[in-house]
């Protein structure tokens, strides 16, 4: 039973969740902003219980203080999204050209697109926030988890995320991509980041080509100084190919101690500290050496 929940649980939970938003947006004609947020508070539920039914790592279901700390980016964040989504008739109206994204398109194909051309944005602004170091400042904040459960994939410095969805998200606004599509991708955007960090010991073989999951994305979280400036996208593994970023570990199980950033073990644990951490400068510390272990399943790759 337990090697079925493994390999079905990351394509359940993707395709489950997102082909339910759709339905009760575009088949039920349920409001976005009543359908939706319920079936994200679900999705959470979900991830949680079935992180402690089967965990990557047990000890990473326990982290004192810290889910209250994620719980506040994730109202803060998720506060924003809304607040931005609240908006979008504004931006419709000051839109100085006509719509050119194809509205008539089903409300599953217009989301298919969507996500496609977000996901290119989104990955490029990431890769971008591991290079400039102005960028690097905020996106850190996201870097500093010494454990991953798929609450802490909504764990990001509001600014950051405003970055992100300019990158991602900002240009399909302006070709005009309408309210309910916005809606439902910034709920699949939710969804993926739960599984892309997620601490259930998922198998999904031969997706980890196509899709960027937890198995994929955890080699990001390296602590080991570039050798996390690897597997950049949010949603497919193809960008990474692309940008010759993508890697992976071959039977290598990643442990607490490789996450977090290696130069700054000593990066605030608080909410607080983290909002104000990016406009502090501190000395770097040296970053600590590769595992010989994982510098080898590296090499199999």
């Amino acid at each position: 039973m337990s090697a079925w929940f493994q390999r079905l649980y990351a394509p359940a939970f993707f395709f489950g969740f997102i082909l339910t938003a759709l339905y009760a947006v575009e088949g039920f004609g349920l409001r976005p902003h009543w359908a939706l947020p319920p079936l994200l508070a679900l999705s959470l539920a979900v991830s949680f219980a079935s992180e402690r039914a089967l965990p990557y790592r047990r000890e990473w279901n326990r982290g004192p203080g810290e889910r209250g700390r994620d719980a506040i980016h994730f109202v803060v964040n998720e506060g924003l999204n809304l607040a931005g989504l609240a908006l979008l008739p504004l931006a419709a109206a000051w839109r100085p050209w006509p719509a050119l994204w194809p509205q008539s398109w089903p409300l599953a194909l217009q989301l298919a697109a969507a996500i496609v051309l977000a996901d290119l944005g989104l990955t490029l602004a990431h890769y971008a926030s591991h290079r400039w170091p102005l960028l690097w400042r905020f996106h850190a904040v996201h870097h500093s988890v010494t454990r991953m459960y798929g609450f802490n994939g909504l764990m990001k410095h509001p600014l950051h995320q405003a970055i992100e969805a300019a990158a991602g998200v900002g240009p399909l606004i302006a070709l005009g991509l309408p309210l309910e599509a916005t809606c439902v991708l910034a709920f699949a955007i939710a969804i993926q980041l739960q599984l892309q960090h997620s601490n259930v010991d998922m198998r999904i073989g031969p997706l980890r080509h196509v899709f960027a999951w937890a198995p994929v994305h955890r080699l990001h979280h390296l602590r080991y100084g570039r050798a996390g400036d690897v597997n950049f996208a949010l949603f497919f593994s193809v960008w990474d190919r692309l940008l010759g970023t993508a890697a992976q570990a071959p039977g290598y199980r990643v442990g607490s101690q490789d996450l977090g950033i290696g130069s700054h073990p000593d990066y605030p644990r608080d909410y607080a500290g983290q909002l104000l951490e990016p406009f502090r400068t501190r000395p770097a510390q040296a970053e600590p050496a590769l595992p010989p272990a994982l510098r080898a399943a590296l090499a199999q790759d």
